[in-house]
């Protein structure tokens, strides 16, 4: 994954509240429940995509964390695709923008509005509007106040505690991931998996497909998605190796795949977010036909 060297980075699309706002800031804050089980326990609800309050962690209402910055640090570090080819937080950025760009894009083509939700970079505990989240919440979306929450951390817990492969497009997967539910959040299709049912055929996991599948279609126009700018694509190539990497980041949170790891059997009729073979095929589907009009879990 290359991004063009001249591109120009928005940092105002990211809200960096890491400790002191430090470029590669470390996790403070205590792990939910504690130790390696609480990790397991919050990143499997949480992961990719369902708010803290869901987990009942609290209800408190949304409001800054103390002693957080306004992310000139980030700022000042992160200002062209030259920065996001080396380091991660800027490569995040520059991911960010891309996605946002696409949709924005796609939202033109449709008549539609596409509102932009900024990324919170935390290190560390920090009230949401949907509870207050911890580092060890995973990545997710809030409906509530319309942000994506992500600890860098994160990438480093798929590889070790869920054996994907990692890498910077399997890293870019999450964040597109997350931005399907914002897209989902805007025209009405996030709310279908408040039922809190589960299962295979469940709403929660036809949402969370669906959000795949978007992710998909964010990779297959990634590289056609201009920056403003430069008049040239942000990302400047994707290969074979990193959508070969998407997709195993995608099979190795399943449901089916965090159970195996986690408890030792696999319980279909709890399945929230899909199985692996489920996630990588809804993937596929966007990646293929680069066409959100595909992704209708819902109809199949």
């Amino acid at each position: 994954m290359q991004f063009d060297d001249d591109a120009s980075l928005d940092t105002s699309q990211v809200e960096d509240r890491r400790s002191g706002g430090r470029l590669g800031g470390r996790p403070r804050g205590k792990m939910v429940g504690g130790g390696l089980a609480g990790l397991i326990v919050v990143v499997i609800g949480l992961i990719f995509g369902i708010s803290p309050d869901q987990l009942g962690l609290t209800s408190d209402p949304p409001g800054r964390a103390p002693g957080t910055t306004s992310g000139s640090d980030l700022a000042a570090g992160c200002r062209t695709g030259s920065d996001a080819n080396a380091r991660q937080e800027c490569r995040m950025v520059a991911v960010i923008n891309n996605v946002q760009a696409y949709w924005a894009s796609e939202f033109r083509k449709r008549g539609m509005t596409y509102e932009p939700a900024p990324t919170v970079f935390f290190d560390q505990p920090l009230r949401t509007g949907c509870g207050v989240a911890d580092p060890a919440s995973g990545p997710f979306y809030c409906p509530v106040d319309r942000k994506v929450y992500l600890d860098l951390d994160f990438f480093s817990t798929l590889s070790s505690r869920f054996g994907a492969e990692g890498g910077p497009f399997a890293e870019s997967y999450v964040v597109a991931h997350e931005y399907g539910h914002h897209v989902q959040d805007l025209v009405g299709t996030l709310g279908k998996a408040q039922d809190r049912l589960t299962g295979p055929s469940s709403n929660s996991v036809r949402v969370e497909l669906q959000a795949d599948c978007y992710a998909g279609v964010w990779a297959h126009n990634a590289t056609r998605t201009l920056d403003e700018d430069t008049g040239s694509p942000m990302i400047s190539a994707l290969d074979d190796e990193d959508i070969r990497r998407g997709l195993d980041a995608a099979a190795a949170v399943g449901d089916d795949a965090i159970q195996s790891r986690t408890q030792g059997r696999v319980t279909p009729e709890s399945w929230t977010h899909g199985s692996s073979a489920q996630r990588r095929q809804w993937f596929t589907t966007g990646l293929d036909t680069g066409d959100p009009g595909h992704c209708d879990t819902f109809q199949r």
